[in-house]
């Protein structure tokens, strides 16, 4: 195999259409413990049963994220190895793939291997991928594809509206008073990427109406204007989604627009009703 588009499953798609020729494109998963049980973020993965299963525990519940072995496995099914991972500054995924990148380059220096630190998640890996593979498809060289990626990446945004308080709770991200009010208050807070690539929380209200204005006004605001693709993934809350993707539409007519389900990981922290909005 020439070409290999792989990332890790904080991309949420579990396949990549319409594949340029000597293209694969390969998941490497997260796994989500909860008790005893492993999830494994991988096509086939049950997330409702996950989130039930995050419900009914009365502990924290975690996340571990691809090892460097796991990475390498994939490295080494081809001459050419575009890698994409979840910010580094959320996960240890962008650590591992580099130090799998190492190891197989080691054993053959003649592979061409770039790993994207992509300061994000969800949305963001996949229109990456897509990106890579249409320019793969195009004839265009790796390092070009790498820089073109890289730069694409940098310009994004990325925004998490999340309505469920539960599992930031139980791992101590958020007091268990602050929780319960929120929660019953039916709080929705909003959060956006960093520079560095961490969660910025800088908006909550009452309302899911009211959230997905403002992430119209935040889309406006840094500058969308239709061109970008935009990928809405959603945690078991398609309505949010369609009603988001509507609005979008009503102001941007030409917008490249794709509803997802969040997989495993994405969903683990964005939680029920969650949505994550990638442009």
């Amino acid at each position: 195999m020439k070409w290999l588009i792989v990332s890790d499953s904080s991309c949420d798609i579990r396949t990549l259409d319409g594949l340029a020729p000597g293209v694969e494109f390969g998941l490497v998963p997260f796994k989500i413990n909860i008790g005893d049980k492993e999830f494994v973020d991988l096509p086939g993965l049950d997330t409702a049963a996950m989130l039930q299963a995050m419900t009914e525990h009365e502990g924290a519940s975690t996340s571990a994220c691809p090892s460097p072995g796991e990475w390498a496995t994939w490295f080494e099914k081809a001459d050419n190895v575009i890698a994409l991972t979840i910010s580094s500054n959320l996960s240890g995924s962008y650590a591992a793939a580099m130090a799998a990148r190492d190891i197989v380059l080691e054993a053959s220096p003649n592979k061409r291997i770039f790993v994207l630190d992509t300061l994000s998640d969800a949305g963001a890996l996949a229109s990456a991928a897509e990106l890579a593979n249409r320019l793969i498809g195009e004839g265009k060289d790796f390092d070009a594809i790498c820089k073109a990626i890289k730069a694409f990446n940098d310009a994004g945004h990325i925004m998490f509206a999340l309505s469920s308080f539960e599992n930031l709770v139980k791992n101590g991200r958020v007091s268990r008073v602050v929780g319960f009010i929120a929660g019953h208050l039916h709080m929705r807070v909003l959060g956006r990427r960093t520079a560095d690539g961490r969660i910025d929380f800088f908006f909550k209200t009452r309302g899911e109406h009211r959230v997905l204005a403002r992430i119209l006004e935040e889309m406006e605001s840094t500058g969308y204007d239709g061109t970008r693709p935009v990928v809405i993934g959603h945690c078991l809350n398609p309505e949010a989604a369609e009603a988001l993707r509507r609005e979008i539409l009503a102001r941007w007519a030409k917008a490249k627009i794709t509803v997802i389900p969040l997989a495993g990981l994405c969903s683990f922290y964005a939680q029920q009703q969650g949505v994550i909005i990638t442009y």
